[in-house]
């Protein structure tokens, strides 16, 4: 690559071998300077690296497994297709960084600072990425199962296509984020904030949303059959199509929702807050479910619907009291 350092063999030995004995004692040794290094394919495996800096190095197709990179400058380094399995990166940073299909499994990004990092295709199964900024990186198709990613900033990230099954994102900040088409079954999302997030065609089923915020999200076509969504906030959000059979709502704010074609069946909706939302031509509602409601204040509902609300409950339709 034009402008990149050729590092042979024997230099990088020597590199190594005196970055150790700056980590051991830092007025012994040289903490390494690998910046803009050409180490596509080198074999790092278990090397330690803990503070170095790699900024823009070339680390494609690199065997890092178990390197110690803690801590370690890797901004705009091509690190795509590198085998990072079980390597320590706590608290490194990776802005911009190009992380395309690595193998990341078991790996170690808490604090990580990833922004705009290309994460697309890479294997996250099992990594630790809490705390990690991975703002604006791109995670499309990534497989990040079972993580726990508990108070990550995802926000602006593009997560489409991923798999994110049993993922825990407790409290995540997911504002603006592209979620469409990602795989979300049995995941944590409680207290997460999803505002303005696209989540059209995601699949949510038996998560957990409880506590989240999703005011303006996108949920267009989503399933969230059998989901808990309780204290959740959907002001304004748009679940045109979603898939709610079974879903809890209970104390959900759902005033000013776009819930047309939406399927309500079994839905648990008692206490929730319809003020305002559209629930014209939506399937498997029922008027006890709307019994339980808090309000339905200026909500749309079926000609047929609305006249047995007016008839049994319409208590319902009033202005409620601050």
């Amino acid at each position: 690559m034009r402008g990149m350092r050729k590092i042979n063999a024997g230099k990088l030995s020597k590199i190594l071998k005196e970055h150790k004995r700056w980590i051991d004692d830092k007025e012994e040794g040289e903490k390494a300077d690998l910046s803009h290094a050409n180490l596509s394919r080198a074999n790092l495996s278990r090397a330690n690296l803990s503070n170095a800096n790699l900024g823009g190095a070339d680390l494609s197709d690199a065997n890092l497994y178990r390197a110690k990179l803690s801590l370690a400058n890797l901004s705009s380094a091509d690190l795509s297709g590198a085998n990072l399995y079980k390597a320590d990166l706590s608290d490194a940073k990776l802005s911009e960084a190009d992380l395309c299909g690595a193998n990341l499994y078991k790996a170690d990004l808490s604090n990580a600072k990833l922004r705009g990092a290309n994460l697309s295709d890479a294997n996250l199964f099992n990594a630790k990425l809490n705390g990690a900024d991975l703002s604006g990186a791109n995670l499309s198709g990534a497989s990040l199962s079972s993580n726990f990613l508990g108070y990550a900033d995802l926000s602006d990230a593009n997560l489409s296509g991923a798999f994110l099954s049993d993922a825990d994102l407790t409290s995540a900040d997911l504002r603006k984020a592209d979620l469409s088409d990602v795989n979300l079954r049995d995941a944590d999302l409680s207290r997460a904030d999803l505002s303005n997030a696209n989540l059209s065609e995601a699949y949510l089923s038996e998560a957990y949303l409880g506590g989240a915020y999703l005011n303006g999200a996108d949920l267009s076509n989503a399933n969230l059959s059998e989901a808990y969504l309780g204290g959740a906030n959907l002001y304004k959000a748009d679940l045109n199509g979603v898939d709610l059979s079974g879903a809890r709502l209970s104390g959900a704010r759902l005033s000013g929702a776009n819930l047309r074609d939406a399927d309500l069946e079994g839905a648990n909706l008692s206490d929730a807050n319809l003020y305002k939302a559209d629930l014209s031509e939506v399937l498997g509602l029922n008027i006890e479910q709307l019994s339980m409601v808090q309000t339905l204040y200026k909500a749309k509902l079926y000609p047929e619907l609305m006249e047995q609300v007016k008839d049994k409950y319409p208590h319902l339709l009033k202005k409620p009291k601050p």
